[in-house]
C-alpha cells in the first residue's frame, strides 16, 4: 500500500486544523479523526448539485449559491447541468481550500475554476446569504457535517431558526435550498418546514450504489 503523505494543514474558525492527506492519485481532507471528504468517494456531493438544480437546468440567467468549496465535486456536477447563461457564485471560509484546489488537488478540479460561470468569494456563506434579497435560484449547502456540525460551532448558524430564515430571503419565489448531510435529521426537517420551505428528503449513496449513506434536503420556498 502506499504511504499517506501530508501535504497541507489549514487553520479554521474554532481553534481547528484541517489536513490535507493523498495517497496515489487520491486526496483526503481530515479533521482530528475525522475524514471530512475523500477524492474516491464524490456521489453524494454530486446528487446534491443534480437534485438542486434540477428545477432550473435550463433556466436562463440563473444565478446558484455554493456553499463550501470542497473538492469541487458539487460544483463540477452544477455545471454540468446548468446553461451557458447561468452564475455560479462559490462561497469558502478557508482561503487554503481554495489555494489547494489551484494546488495540489488541481488534477481534481481540471479545468472547472476557469470557467466563465464560475467566481470563488473567500467569505463565510451565511454572510453572502444575508447579503442575497431574492438574489438566488438556488442555495447549495455542503458545509460541515450538515445541521450536526463537526469543523465550527458558527456553522450551526446556518441551521437554526435565523439561518434559515435568511436562506428563504435570498432566494427567489421558487428558488431551492439544497442542504448535504451525513445524517438524517427529522428535528432539522421540521425546521425546514416550519422555515417556509416545501421540503424533499433524498437518501444517496456516497460513492455508486454502495458506501455510506447520507441525506440530502431539497426545500423550495414557498
Amino acid at each position: 500500500m502506499q504511504p499517506r503523505l501530508l501535504i497541507g494543514t489549514a487553520a479554521i474558525p474554532g481553534g481547528h486544523t484541517l489536513r490535507l492527506f493523498r495517497r496515489g492519485d487520491a486526496f483526503s481532507i481530515m479533521l482530528g479523526g475525522n475524514e471530512l471528504m475523500n477524492s474516491r468517494l464524490s456521489g453524494s456531493e454530486e446528487a446534491l448539485a443534480a437534485l438542486g438544480c434540477a428545477s432550473i437546468a435550463a433556466r436562463t440567467g440563473a444565478e446558484v449559491l455554493v456553499g463550501g468549496l470542497g473538492m469541487g465535486f458539487t460544483l463540477r456536477a452544477a455545471l454540468a447541468r446548468l446553461p451557458p447563461q447561468a452564475r455560479i457564485l462559490v462561497a469558502e471560509l478557508v482561503p487554503a481550500v481554495a489555494e489547494w484546489a489551484r494546488g495540489p488537488m488541481a488534477p481534481i478540479f481540471g479545468v472547472c475554476l476557469d470557467d466563465p460561470r464560475v467566481r470563488i468569494k473567500i467569505a463565510d456563506v451565511r454572510a453572502v446569504i444575508r447579503a442575497g434579497c431574492s438574489r438566488f435560484d438556488v442555495i447549495l449547502l455542503d458545509v460541515d457535517n450538515g445541521p450536526d456540525g463537526l469543523t465550527a460551532a458558527s456553522n450551526d448558524g446556518l441551521y437554526g431558526r435565523a439561518g434559515l430564515a435568511e436562506a428563504h430571503a435570498a432566494l427567489k419565489p421558487g428558488g431551492a435550498l439544497a442542504i448535504w448531510s451525513a445524517h438524517r435529521d427529522d428535528a432539522f426537517r421540521q425546521r425546514l418546514e416550519r422555515s417556509g420551505f416545501a421540503v424533499a428528503e433524498h437518501g444517496v449513496r456516497a460513492h455508486g450504489k454502495r458506501g455510506a449513506k447520507h441525506v440530502i434536503w431539497v426545500g423550495t420556498r414557498t
